[in-house]
C-alpha cells in the first residue's frame, strides 16, 4: 500500500519527494507511481532505453524501476572522466556509468533520501563483491570505476566547484521544487567545457491545476513537470550553452491506470520523455 505523507511532506515538496522514495528503497512502496507508472521490469527497462546489455549489468537491488530514459545513450562516457548522478536513488545509472568511465574514473551519486543512499551503498558493497569473487582482486581492480553515494540535495550539491566532467540525472530534476537553482548547481560542479545529459519529463503545454491533480494522483513521476521550453529556457538562464534535446518521445508507462475518459488520461498526450543535452561554458 502506498504511504499517505506526514502534514510536514504535504506542506514541504521536498519532505514529501523524500517520504516517498524512503518508503520505495525500503520496500513499503510498490513505486513511485502509485506502484504503476515506474517498473524494474526488463520490458520497461527496454521501453525506456536501456540495451539488453546494460540491463544484465545493473546490480541487483539497484534497478527500482523509477527512470523515465537512459541519459548514459547520449552522455558518450570515456575513460578517466568524473561522472556526478543527481538524484542517484538506488545507483542504476552510477553502476553502468562506472563500466565506461574505467578504473581510471569516478562517479559520484547524490540523493536526498537517506534511505536510498543506504541501499545504494549495501549495492555498491554487494557488486564489489561479485567482481571480486568472480574475477580475483586483480581482475575487479582493473574494471570499473569506484562509486561513491553522498547524501544531499541536488539543489545544495555536496560538491566541489569544477570537479566534475559529466552531470547525469534521470527522471529527478522534475521533481525539485526550484529548478533554476539545480541547474545552477549543476554548472557550478563541472569544469569549464564539462557536460550535462538528463533524461527527465517535461509537458507540451500548461496543465489546469484540476488536469495535473488528476494526472499527478496516478502518476507521480510527473509530479513538477514543466513546460518543454521553461525547462530548456532554465538551463540557459544558469549558464549552460548548445542546449538542446536530443531526443523526445511520448511517455504512456502508467497510462493504463486512468479511465480512458479522466482528465489525467487525456493530459496524458501532454508529456513527453526527453533527453537534453548541454555544456559549461
Amino acid at each position: 500500500m502506498t504511504s499517505s505523507p506526514t502534514n510536514t511532506a504535504a506542506t514541504d515538496p521536498r519532505a514529501t519527494v523524500r517520504e516517498k522514495y524512503g518508503a520505495i528503497a525500503e520496500g513499503r512502496d510498490p513505486g513511485c507511481c502509485a506502484g504503476s507508472c515506474c517498473s524494474d521490469t526488463p520490458d520497461v527497462l527496454d521501453r525506456i532505453g536501456y540495451t539488453p546489455e546494460q540491463a544484465a549489468a545493473i546490480p541487483a537491488g539497484a534497478n527500482l524501476g523509477l527512470g523515465c530514459g537512459n541519459p548514459l545513450a547520449w552522455a558518450d562516457l570515456r575513460a578517466g572522466e568524473t561522472v556526478l548522478d543527481l538524484g542517484s536513488g538506488a545507483g542504476i545509472d552510477c553502476f553502468l556509468a562506472a563500466r565506461e568511465v574505467g578504473s581510471t574514473g569516478r562517479v559520484i551519486g547524490v540523493d536526498m533520501t537517506p534511505a536510498m543512499i543506504e541501499r545504494a551503498r549495501a549495492n555498491a558493497a554487494t557488486s564489489a563483491g561479485a567482481a571480486g569473487a568472480a574475477a580475483g582482486a586483480a581482475g575487479a581492480a582493473a574494471g570499473a570505476a569506484a562509486v561513491e553515494f553522498r547524501l544531499g540535495e541536488i539543489e545544495h550539491l555536496p560538491v566541489a566547484d569544477a570537479s566534475v566532467d559529466v552531470v547525469i540525472s534521470n527522471c529527478v530534476i522534475n521533481l525539485s521544487p526550484d529548478k533554476p537553482q539545480a541547474f545552477r548547481e549543476a554548472l557550478r560542479a563541472l569544469r569549464p567545457a564539462g557536460r550535462m545529459l538528463v533524461s527527465d519529463l517535461v509537458l507540451t503545454h500548461a496543465l489546469d491545476d484540476r488536469t495535473r491533480a488528476d494526472l499527478e494522483q496516478h502518476v507521480g513521476c510527473v509530479a513538477g513537470a514543466a513546460v518543454r521550453e521553461d525547462y530548456l529556457g532554465m538551463m540557459r538562464d544558469a549558464g549552460f550553452a548548445d542546449v538542446e534535446i536530443v531526443e523526445e518521445s511520448g511517455y504512456d508507462v502508467g497510462a493504463d491506470r486512468l479511465a480512458a475518459d479522466s482528465p489525467g488520461r487525456i493530459a496524458f498526450a501532454a508529456v513527453r520523455s526527453v533527453k537534453v543535452r548541454a555544456r559549461k561554458p
